[in-house]
């Protein structure tokens, strides 16, 4: 078999082999690591301070039966007994971290609450050490946690709710934790028990930008006729079961008659995939099997190649009927953990989507390590985060093994699509000029000078430094 030209049947199921018909594990482009030898001095953190802004979005944003309007950037910043100050970013999203809160107070109320989080873990760690960043996390997410529950009246508060609100102190934690060590290389910050789940390195990422339901079949053709050859789709439409059924099946025969024929030389089999996000709405695996009925009807199915979320998370039975019939199962906002992430693979769920933006750098490193080890490929999802944050999120991207049949790396992007203030945005932003930062074609190229300055992730912001100074 030419294992260079797989078939669609080894895209989809033989997460073993590679574009190059070597096994997953053994697959990487390994850079030169130059990890420190000797042993890092611990995270010291003197004092603390805190900031955010709102920022208004173009239209509302819908999802998970509900939509968003504004959406908060949280600010973090840690102080050494050296007086060394680092600031991290955060990017605040109630309905997808817990839509039960977000349906239970109203848009700001919800953030408030998600920010109330935030300054609960800056007081726990305030006049503390810590060995990492990642010890840090794993001290305080449990009593986080905890305390969100409290304020939010909510005893099953999702998990991914608190690691939504720890990123901006994870962010601050691991620029300062370089900083006390001397480090100003991406590679270097990560503990070797994690490194083999981002070891790779793709001089080229794919930019996957994220279309609410109901988005004009126009929008989406103005975007693959702009060369963006992955779309990140959100089905889940509003209603009973029956009715989003019925929306979801109408809209996936309009995407498919508006951009089915159209062609990608970086795709497997030649042809567009669709990647569906279903934000955990499909209530049974019949439902879902029926909208796959219909896509096979008319011709789809084929190029169906991720569903993502589309149980609930207390959904555990098997999502193997799914994959046996082509598409991957990508569990994202259920794996807020790197057990979550074992549990749902031991489901069948073959993909996880990664963010680094969302359940904080710690976390990610984690779950990349653990999909690694059972060869799981991942990608990172968005979180409609700010120009600074992108980049973030990229460093990972641009790390992970490469799905089989690809030989990129691959990132949602959509905040340009939906910040009213985005150009602004990016002048905040000190390496917006840097040629990685804007995707051409559908593609971030992240070559010499990426890696040559950890995609930006080291440089500071004027802007939002004095908000926390």
């Amino acid at each position: 078999m030419d294992k260079t030209n797989l078939s669609r049947r080894t895209f989809l199921h033989q997460s073993a082999l590679t574009v190059a018909g070597l096994p997953f594990a053994s697959s990487l482009n390994i850079g030169n690591l130059n990890h420190p030898a000797t042993a890092l001095k611990p995270l010291q953190i003197t004092g603390v301070n805190s900031n955010f802004e709102r920022e208004p979005l173009l239209k509302p944003f819908g999802f998970k039966g509900g939509a968003i309007t504004n959406v908060w950037q949280s600010i973090a910043m840690l102080e050494n007994e050296a007086g060394t100050q680092k600031m991290g970013l955060g990017t605040q999203s109630v309905l997808w971290s817990d839509s039960k809160v977000f349906a239970a107070h109203s848009e700001n109320g919800g953030n408030a609450l998600m920010f109330a989080m935030t300054e609960r873990a800056l007081q726990l760690i305030k006049g503390r050490s810590f060995e990492s960043p990642i010890a840090m996390l794993d001290d305080v997410l449990e009593d986080v946690l905890e305390y969100g529950r409290q304020i939010t009246g909510n005893q099953e508060l999702r998990k991914t709710f608190a690691l939504n609100a720890l990123v901006p102190v994870d962010n601050a934690a691991w620029l300062l934790y370089a900083a006390e060590n001397g480090i100003d290389q991406f590679d270097d910050l990560i503990p070797a028990n994690y490194r083999n789940g981002l070891s790779a390195r793709h001089n080229k990422v794919a930019s996957i930008p994220a279309l609410g339901y109901g988005t004009p079949i126009d929008t989406i053709k103005g975007l693959a006729d702009q060369g963006f050859f992955i779309m990140k789709i959100k089905i889940g439409a509003p209603g009973d079961q029956a009715t989003m059924l019925e929306k979801d099946k109408a809209f996936l025969k309009a995407i498919h008659d508006g951009i089915g024929h159209y062609e990608s030389a970086h795709a497997p089999n030649g042809k567009l995939p669709y990647y569906f996000d279903a934000n955990g709405r499909y209530e049974s695996q019949d439902t879902l099997h029926r909208f796959l009925d219909y896509a096979e009807q008319i011709g789809a199915l084929e190029q169906i190649a991720v569903m993502e979320e589309p149980f609930g998370e207390h959904n555990h039975s098997s999502v193997a009927s799914i994959t046996d019939r082509g598409p991957r199962v990508a569990a994202d906002e259920s794996a807020h953990t790197d057990a979550d992430a074992i549990d749902r693979i031991e489901q069948g769920y073959n993909c996880i989507a990664l963010k680094a933006v969302a359940k904080t750098m710690s976390m990610t490193m984690k779950i990349a390590q653990a999909a690694y080890e059972r060869q799981v490929p991942c990608f990172c999802a968005d979180l409609t985060v700010n120009p600074i944050l992108v980049d973030w999120n990229k460093i990972v991207a641009a790390r992970l093994p490469a799905f089989p049949g690809w030989n990129i790396g691959m990132q949602e992007t959509n905040g340009w699509q939906n910040y009213r203030n985005w150009n602004k945005m990016m002048e905040r932003y000190p390496m917006r000029l840097a040629n990685w930062v804007t995707s051409r074609e559908g593609v971030y190229e992240t070559g010499e000078a990426f890696w040559k300055k950890s995609g930006g992730i080291f440089t500071e912001s004027d802007y939002y430094k004095k908000l926390v100074s």
